[in-house]
Protein backbone atom coordinates (compact mmCIF):
# COMPACT_ATOMS: atom_id res chain seq x y z
CA UNK A 1 0.00 0.00 0.00
CA UNK A 2 1.30 3.41 -0.97
CA UNK A 3 0.32 6.83 0.42
CA UNK A 4 -1.02 9.51 -1.95
CA UNK A 5 2.20 11.54 -2.21
CA UNK A 6 5.95 11.18 -2.22
CA UNK A 7 8.14 12.69 0.49
CA UNK A 8 9.52 15.17 -2.05
CA UNK A 9 6.01 16.32 -2.96
CA UNK A 10 4.96 16.86 0.64
CA UNK A 11 8.14 18.75 1.47
CA UNK A 12 7.72 20.92 -1.63
CA UNK A 13 4.23 21.90 -0.47
CA UNK A 14 5.17 22.67 3.15
CA UNK A 15 7.58 24.77 5.18
CA UNK A 16 7.98 24.22 8.94
CA UNK A 17 8.94 20.70 10.00
CA UNK A 18 7.61 19.15 13.19
CA UNK A 19 9.45 16.08 14.41
CA UNK A 20 8.43 13.36 16.79
CA UNK A 21 11.32 12.53 19.14
CA UNK A 22 11.45 8.78 19.85
CA UNK A 23 12.03 7.26 16.42
CA UNK A 24 12.74 10.16 14.05
CA UNK A 25 15.41 11.69 16.32
CA UNK A 26 16.67 8.75 18.36
CA UNK A 27 15.79 5.42 19.93
CA UNK A 28 15.07 6.65 23.46
CA UNK A 29 14.95 3.25 25.15
CA UNK A 30 17.95 1.69 23.41
CA UNK A 31 19.86 0.96 26.63
CA UNK A 32 17.11 1.32 29.23
CA UNK A 33 14.34 -0.88 27.80
CA UNK A 34 10.81 0.46 27.74
CA UNK A 35 9.53 -2.65 29.55
CA UNK A 36 11.89 -1.86 32.44
CA UNK A 37 10.47 1.66 32.65
CA UNK A 38 6.93 0.25 32.58
CA UNK A 39 7.84 -1.93 35.56
CA UNK A 40 9.19 1.11 37.43
CA UNK A 41 5.83 2.80 36.96
CA UNK A 42 3.96 -0.29 38.15
CA UNK A 43 6.16 -0.29 41.26
CA UNK A 44 4.84 3.19 42.09
CA UNK A 45 1.28 1.94 41.69
CA UNK A 46 1.90 -1.10 43.90
CA UNK A 47 3.38 1.15 46.58
CA UNK A 48 0.03 2.95 46.60
CA UNK A 49 -1.88 -0.35 46.82
CA UNK A 50 -3.41 -0.04 43.37
CA UNK A 51 -4.97 -3.18 41.92
CA UNK A 52 -3.36 -3.43 38.49
CA UNK A 53 -5.32 -5.28 35.79
CA UNK A 54 -3.65 -8.01 33.77
CA UNK A 55 -3.31 -5.97 30.56
CA UNK A 56 -1.42 -3.29 32.48
CA UNK A 57 0.64 -5.85 34.43
CA UNK A 58 1.92 -7.26 31.15
CA UNK A 59 2.26 -3.98 29.23
CA UNK A 60 5.75 -3.30 27.92
CA UNK A 61 4.95 0.30 26.96
CA UNK A 62 5.28 2.74 29.89
CA UNK A 63 2.76 5.04 28.22
CA UNK A 64 0.13 2.32 28.68
CA UNK A 65 0.83 2.34 32.42
CA UNK A 66 0.70 6.13 32.57
CA UNK A 67 -2.60 6.24 30.69
CA UNK A 68 -4.07 3.60 33.02
CA UNK A 69 -3.01 5.62 36.06
CA UNK A 70 -4.97 8.61 34.82
CA UNK A 71 -8.16 6.50 34.81
CA UNK A 72 -7.91 6.01 38.59
CA UNK A 73 -9.11 9.54 39.30
CA UNK A 74 -6.20 10.37 41.61
CA UNK A 75 -4.31 13.35 40.15
CA UNK A 76 -1.53 13.19 42.76
CA UNK A 77 -0.78 9.57 41.87
CA UNK A 78 -0.81 10.37 38.17
CA UNK A 79 1.72 13.12 38.88
CA UNK A 80 3.94 10.71 40.83
CA UNK A 81 3.88 8.13 38.04
CA UNK A 82 4.60 10.83 35.47
CA UNK A 83 7.50 12.08 37.61
CA UNK A 84 8.91 8.55 37.76
CA UNK A 85 8.64 8.24 34.00
CA UNK A 86 10.37 11.58 33.53
CA UNK A 87 13.23 10.43 35.80
CA UNK A 88 13.56 7.22 33.77
CA UNK A 89 13.53 9.14 30.49
CA UNK A 90 16.36 11.38 31.70
CA UNK A 91 18.42 8.26 32.31
CA UNK A 92 17.34 6.64 29.05
CA UNK A 93 18.31 9.55 26.78
CA UNK A 94 21.90 9.36 28.00
CA UNK A 95 22.08 5.99 26.24
CA UNK A 96 19.72 6.79 23.38
CA UNK A 97 20.87 5.78 19.90
CA UNK A 98 20.74 8.61 17.33
CA UNK A 99 18.59 7.89 14.29
CA UNK A 100 20.79 7.62 11.19
CA UNK A 101 20.89 10.85 9.17
CA UNK A 102 18.52 12.65 11.56
CA UNK A 103 21.18 15.22 12.35
CA UNK A 104 21.87 15.82 8.67
CA UNK A 105 18.18 16.37 7.96
CA UNK A 106 17.83 18.77 10.90
CA UNK A 107 20.85 20.80 9.86
CA UNK A 108 19.82 20.87 6.19
CA UNK A 109 16.29 22.01 7.09
CA UNK A 110 17.67 24.72 9.34
CA UNK A 111 20.06 25.93 6.65
CA UNK A 112 17.16 25.98 4.19
CA UNK A 113 15.31 28.36 6.50
CA UNK A 114 12.66 25.88 7.60
CA UNK A 115 11.58 26.33 11.24
CA UNK A 116 11.92 23.11 13.23
CA UNK A 117 10.07 21.99 16.33
CA UNK A 118 9.80 18.75 18.25
CA UNK A 119 6.35 17.57 19.31
CA UNK A 120 6.53 14.45 21.43
CA UNK A 121 4.88 12.38 24.14
CA UNK A 122 8.25 12.20 25.87
CA UNK A 123 9.06 14.70 28.60
CA UNK A 124 10.40 18.10 27.61
CA UNK A 125 13.32 17.76 30.04
CA UNK A 126 14.47 14.49 28.48
CA UNK A 127 14.21 15.89 24.96
CA UNK A 128 16.16 19.01 25.93
CA UNK A 129 18.82 16.89 27.62
CA UNK A 130 19.34 14.83 24.46
CA UNK A 131 19.41 17.83 22.14
CA UNK A 132 21.95 19.58 24.34
CA UNK A 133 24.19 16.50 24.54
CA UNK A 134 24.13 16.10 20.76
CA UNK A 135 24.57 19.80 19.98
CA UNK A 136 21.19 20.12 18.27
CA UNK A 137 19.48 22.68 20.49
CA UNK A 138 20.30 25.68 18.33
CA UNK A 139 18.53 24.20 15.33
CA UNK A 140 15.16 23.85 17.07
CA UNK A 141 12.66 26.66 17.53
CA UNK A 142 10.50 24.86 20.09
CA UNK A 143 10.09 21.66 22.09
CA UNK A 144 6.54 20.56 22.85
CA UNK A 145 6.73 17.62 25.23
CA UNK A 146 4.33 15.59 27.31
CA UNK A 147 1.83 17.61 29.36
CA UNK A 148 2.62 16.77 32.97
CA UNK A 149 0.18 14.36 34.62
CA UNK A 150 -2.26 14.71 31.73
CA UNK A 151 -1.95 11.68 29.44
CA UNK A 152 -5.19 12.63 27.68
CA UNK A 153 -3.35 15.68 26.35
CA UNK A 154 -0.71 13.59 24.57
CA UNK A 155 -0.88 12.71 20.88
CA UNK A 156 -3.20 11.65 19.25
CA UNK A 157 -4.74 14.75 20.83
CA UNK A 158 -4.02 17.43 18.21
CA UNK A 159 -3.31 20.17 20.76
CA UNK A 160 0.46 19.49 21.01
CA UNK A 161 0.70 19.75 17.20
CA UNK A 162 -1.28 22.99 17.20
CA UNK A 163 1.01 24.29 19.95
CA UNK A 164 4.09 23.42 17.90
CA UNK A 165 2.70 25.09 14.77
CA UNK A 166 1.94 28.21 16.77
CA UNK A 167 5.45 28.17 18.25
CA UNK A 168 6.99 28.36 14.77
CA UNK A 169 4.52 31.12 13.77
CA UNK A 170 2.95 29.09 10.99
CA UNK A 171 -0.43 28.08 9.68
CA UNK A 172 -1.19 24.36 10.31
CA UNK A 173 -1.67 23.67 6.61
CA UNK A 174 1.89 24.81 5.86
CA UNK A 175 3.55 22.43 8.32
CA UNK A 176 4.47 18.75 8.15
CA UNK A 177 4.84 16.34 11.05
CA UNK A 178 7.28 13.45 10.72
CA UNK A 179 6.43 10.64 13.11
CA UNK A 180 6.71 6.88 13.44
CA UNK A 181 3.42 6.06 15.16
CA UNK A 182 -0.23 6.15 14.18
CA UNK A 183 -0.85 8.64 16.98
CA UNK A 184 1.48 11.09 15.21
CA UNK A 185 -0.47 10.77 11.97
CA UNK A 186 -3.84 11.02 13.72
CA UNK A 187 -2.75 14.13 15.64
CA UNK A 188 -1.43 15.79 12.48
CA UNK A 189 -4.65 15.09 10.57
CA UNK A 190 -6.80 16.44 13.39
CA UNK A 191 -4.66 19.58 13.57
CA UNK A 192 -4.85 20.17 9.82
CA UNK A 193 -1.15 19.49 9.31
CA UNK A 194 0.48 17.30 6.65
CA UNK A 195 2.33 14.20 7.76
CA UNK A 196 5.18 11.91 6.74
CA UNK A 197 5.20 8.49 8.34
CA UNK A 198 8.62 7.28 9.45
CA UNK A 199 8.34 3.53 8.78
CA UNK A 200 11.51 2.35 10.48
CA UNK A 201 10.22 -1.12 11.37
CA UNK A 202 8.39 -3.93 9.55
CA UNK A 203 4.66 -3.39 9.34
CA UNK A 204 4.79 0.33 9.98
CA UNK A 205 4.35 1.36 6.35
CA UNK A 206 0.87 -0.14 6.16
CA UNK A 207 -0.16 1.07 9.62
CA UNK A 208 0.98 4.63 8.98
CA UNK A 209 -0.58 4.68 5.52
CA UNK A 210 -3.87 3.37 6.90
CA UNK A 211 -3.75 6.09 9.55
CA UNK A 212 -3.68 8.69 6.77
CA UNK A 213 -0.01 9.62 6.30
CA UNK A 214 0.51 11.83 3.25
CA UNK A 215 3.84 10.16 2.49
CA UNK A 216 6.11 7.47 3.91
CA UNK A 217 9.87 7.34 4.38
CA UNK A 218 11.75 4.29 5.61
CA UNK A 219 14.86 6.26 6.48
CA UNK A 220 16.28 9.76 6.40
CA UNK A 221 19.08 8.71 4.06
CA UNK A 222 16.58 9.10 1.22
CA UNK A 223 15.58 12.61 2.24
CA UNK A 224 17.95 14.63 0.09
CA UNK A 225 18.91 18.19 1.12
CA UNK A 226 17.47 19.34 -2.22
CA UNK A 227 14.01 18.24 -0.96
CA UNK A 228 14.35 20.59 1.99
CA UNK A 229 15.27 23.73 0.05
Amino acid sequence: MNPPYTVAQVLADTGPILLDFDGPICAVFATLPDHAVAEQLRHVLRAHHVEIPHHVQTASDPFDVLRFTATLGTPQLTARVDDQMRAAELVAVDGATPTPYAREVIVAAHEAGRPLAIVSNNSTDAIARYLDAHRLTRYLTAIIGRPHANPAGMKPDPEPVRHAVHAVHADPATGVLIGDSTTDIEAARAAGTRSIGYANKPGKRDRLTNAGADAITEGFNGMAPSHLR
